[in-house]
């Protein structure tokens, strides 16, 4: 039974789809504008887990991420270097894609993007407007965010409070609005920038309409999951309520999920554009080994904050070689394994124990780091059997069978390396060396090795090599 927090009521709830079997699931894309930092990374990340997780629970998941591609900062980029806008979003799009599958996070079954919503956003402004929940203001459209009534209950915030902050703010905007709240769902066109045309006048769409369209066109008036990083929860998440249940009448998402951030530095600043203190996925996954950034980012409990650092992504680094090497020893087994012993009954049995535990702790609102606790505790298990004298064929096919799935849901995947042949021969030569004492070729063999980056394992079974990761 899986439970999730809801931000919405700030508590865990047992997760009931609106569709038996079938999942509805949103997450706030990327402003394509850059190359996305490790803080959006965690969020692909984050949430490629969640449906993982979901899938292998056996749920059918519609996974829809969308991309902002018209935006200030993406018009602003544009002007800088000289191309258009739809350039600039084409470029960081394909961008993103390529970052994130690098992360091994699985394409969504759907990236709408705002530039291909343009009907679709004016057809919803003006049923907003219809409904008297939107005004037209010199070529602007906004949304009367006092009329309604839930307004601040996602950000767990009062209608005073966020007056007080919203009547501090300066600029032109503020005094053509009705209400300093307000939030703009169109933008009159200026000079130079891209626009469309609409019934009340040129101009583009404001930020928050797009995903209220978005997710209700491709998913429906209401939808099970909505997620996205904690730093959008307010005001995009609560104007993406506002919005949608104004015009539909219907609960908007049935739970709202927001990944913590990832931080940086001593002080454990949040990482961000703004503050000019990211690290870019573009550029860790030209520098280290893409699965380790992976596994960096996928077993830290989502809703936590995740500090980087060189230490404690070493630390990610020596975790997951801990899991492969388990792994690799046990595989190596298979080559002198029995097809039975009397035993598999019995090691299967705690072997699905182990199972259970993990279903038990991931059905937990996704705890990841509790899941991967128990994947730790595989591992010795793997070790220790990998090191019997006599093993077997079943038990070891069926257990290396299900821990690839269970790392696979962090998006883990062990290759199996290719046998060099040069390798094998080197490595007999050295056995035949060694068993005429001729040691000075035999520590020959093994230094030319350990430049290589291969490292020699004596068993009881026979010379074993694998690269270093």
């Amino acid at each position: 039974m899986i439970q999730i927090y809801n931000t919405l009521t700030r508590q865990k709830e047992v997760f009931k789809p609106i569709e038996e079997g079938k999942v509805r699931m949103y997450v706030c894309g990327p402003t394509v504008y850059n190359y996305i930092h490790i803080g959006n990374g965690r969020s692909a990340v984050a949430f490629d887990t969640v449906r993982r997780y979901l899938e292998y629970r056996g749920y059918k998941v519609n996974y829809v991420l969308n991309f902002t591609d018209v935006d200030d900062k993406i018009i602003r980029t544009a002007q800088e270097v000289g191309k258009t806008a739809p350039e600039i979003a084409q470029k960081f799009i394909e961008a993103f894609n390529q970052d994130t599958a690098a992360l091994e996070v699985k394409p969504a079954c759907f990236n709408p993007k705002v530039m291909d919503h343009i009907p679709d956003i004016i057809e919803f402004i003006e049923a907003l407007i219809e409904k008297g929940y939107a005004y037209i203001s010199q070529g602007d459209v906004y949304y009367r965010t006092r009329k309604f009534e839930k307004y601040g209950q996602l950000s767990d915030q009062s209608i005073d409070e966020l007056e007080t902050g919203a009547s501090q703010r300066m600029g032109n905007e503020q005094q053509i609005k009705e209400d300093p709240l307000d939030f703009a769902l169109w933008k009159s066109a200026k000079p130079g920038e891209i626009s469309w045309k609409a019934p009340w006048g040129a101009g583009r769409p404001g930020w928050h309409i797009e995903c209220s369209v978005m997710a209700t066109k491709h998913l429906g008036d209401t939808i099970d999951i909505h997620g996205g990083g904690q730093d959008l929860e307010f005001p995009h998440h609560e104007n993406e309520i506002a919005q949608s249940e104004a015009k539909t009448g219907k609960t908007f998402a049935n739970y709202w999920m927001h990944n913590g951030f990832v931080t940086i530095g001593e002080d454990e600043e949040k990482m961000s554009k703004s503050l000019g203190n990211f690290v870019t996925v573009h550029e860790m996954v030209q520098k280290v080994d893409p699965q380790v950034l992976r596994f960096f980012l996928a077993t830290t409990h989502y809703r936590r904050p995740l500090r980087y650092s060189e230490v404690t992504f070493k630390e990610a680094e020596t975790n997951l070689n801990r899991l492969r090497i388990a792994y690799e020893n046990l595989d190596f087994r298979l080559n002198d394994s029995q097809v039975t012993t009397d035993q598999d009954v019995e090691l299967l049995e705690k072997w699905n124990q182990s199972l259970t535990q993990f279903t038990t702790e991931m059905d937990d609102d996704f705890n990841a780091a509790n899941g991967m606790t128990i994947l730790y505790e595989m591992a010795k298990w793997l070790n220790i059997y990998a090191q019997e004298a006599v093993v077997s064929r079943a038990v070891i096919e069926q257990v290396l069978v299900d821990y690839r799935e269970l790392l696979s849901i962090f998006g883990i995947y062990f290759q199996q390396e290719l046998v060099d042949a040069e390798v094998e021969a080197l490595i007999a030569e050295r056995n035949q060396a060694r068993a005429e004492r001729n040691f000075a070729r035999s520590d020959e063999i093994r230094d030319l090795f350990k430049e290589q980056g291969i490292v020699l394992e004596d068993t009881p079974q026979g010379t074993r090599w694998r690269r270093e990761k």
